[in-house]
């Protein structure tokens, strides 16, 4: 048994440490299934049956041991013996010869031993873990443990794949409601072809921007409490109620992102347009205070997170071609926008986060607060984090 201590806690390490980076539900059905099968000598196949009725809407088919192609374990494992028997004794089962698999192309593949874990996450039983072994082999006592040890690891990290695709999902709804905000054609681009036609074919140009990102704080929530048509009529009022201060303070919202909006400054110099991009964060959580204020009572209190940069960007057309016909659009890319949209993302509670560079511009005008260094996705080094706080302006 000490062997067996030492094996559960390596495994333990490795797949905490691995889940903990996985986000899609899927990337954590393929880590279980890989650490049993690492686990279990005598393990031919492995399968985790999600029992949700929507997984197939949120997983893919994976290649089987048992199949010639990619099959949905839900639709060839949910009914066999040791998996109903598992589901309906709530706990662990065993079968000593299993029925073989008959695959699409005919061919009967034979198996041995079965065993069905159910995973639990409280008193539901969310999946059940099923491992065919081998004709001829068998399991041991360790074998069982160690698949007790993994289901109990299993469930939380399913969940949460699943709750990271259903924000996803209210993400694209909320993109979907916003792109009314978003015109075919934005501002720049009319001016463009409207004054300088010939620059529709001219490369991106490099350009002193301030870039800013607002995010709707639980959007998950006001799909759960709420009708699809009431909450599209509460995301378009919102959203609406915000185009005017915004395009007081000179900004032009350049694209939808996810549930929220990307806000360019760039008709100014640098600090101006920093101090513009400001402007329109303070007033922008200003009308939130107001849309709280005035909001009945069931709809839930509205926060929008925002995150704000300002540096070199490259500026200009960028052409998204389909088949039919080509929408244009005139942004901004490289490192500056990414690091708003990170900046958008860390935030929470309705914080105004901004980058160094944006401090550095409106330092003086307005008071900020040192958040520290922080790690951010897709940035290779840790950035120093400022927190604006509404006071008086200087300027």
């Amino acid at each position: 048994m000490k062997q067996y201590y030492k094996e559960r806690f390596e495994a333990f390490r490795r797949m905490s440490f691995t889940l903990s980076t996985l986000m899609e539900v899927n990337e954590v059905l393929e880590t279980i299934r890989d650490e049993e099968k690492k686990l279990i000598p005598s393990a031919f196949e492995v399968c985790v049956l999600l029992l949700d009725a929507g997984a197939p809407k949120y997983t893919k088919p994976l290649q089987c041991a048992l199949h010639d192609r990619p099959v949905n374990c839900l639709q060839c494992k949910r009914n066999r013996t040791a998996v109903q028997k598992a589901i309906r004794r709530q706990k662990g089962s065993l079968i000593s010869k299993s029925e073989p698999i008959t695959r699409k192309d005919g061919k009967v593949v034979h198996t041995g031993p079965e065993a069905a874990i159910p995973v639990f996450v409280g008193e539901e039983i969310v999946a059940v873990i099923n491992v065919v072994a081998a004709p001829g082999s068998r399991f041991s006592k360790k074998d069982f443990y160690l698949m007790r040890d993994i289901s109990e690891l299993a469930g939380i990290n399913i969940l949460r794949g699943r709750k990271q695709w259903e924000i996803t999902q209210d993400k694209i709804r909320i993109s979907s409601m916003l792109s009314h905000l978003s015109p075919f054609v934005p501002k720049s681009v009319r001016q463009i072809v409207e004054n300088n036609p010939e620059l529709l074919d001219k490369e991106k140009i490099e350009k002193e921007v301030s870039v800013l990102f607002l995010d709707l704080e639980s959007s998950t929530r006001l799909f759960a409490d709420n009708s699809e048509i009431e909450a599209n009529r509460f995301i378009e009022n919102f959203f609406s109620s915000l185009i005017d201060p915004i395009y007081r303070s000179g900004g032009e919202i350049n694209e939808t992102a996810g549930d929220g909006l990307m806000i360019i400054f760039q008709d100014g110099s640098a600090r101006a347009n920093a101090v513009n991009a400001v402007k329109a964060a303070l007033d922008i959580k200003e009308k939130c205070r107001d849309y709280n204020l005035h909001q009945k009572k069931e709809i839930p209190a509205v926060t929008v997170n925002m995150g704000l940069n300002s540096g070199t960007v490259l500026l200009g057309m960028s052409r998204f071609k389909g088949t039919i016909e080509t929408r244009m659009t005139f942004t901004a890319t490289g490192s500056v926008t990414n690091l708003a949209a990170r900046l958008a993302d860390l935030a929470g509670g309705g914080e105004i986060l901004i980058g160094p560079s944006t401090e550095a511009l409106i330092r003086g005008s307005w008071p900020t607060v040192s958040k520290g260094r922080k790690e951010l996705k897709n940035i290779e080094q840790p950035v120093q984090v400022y927190a604006l706080e509404q006071g008086p302006e200087l300027e």
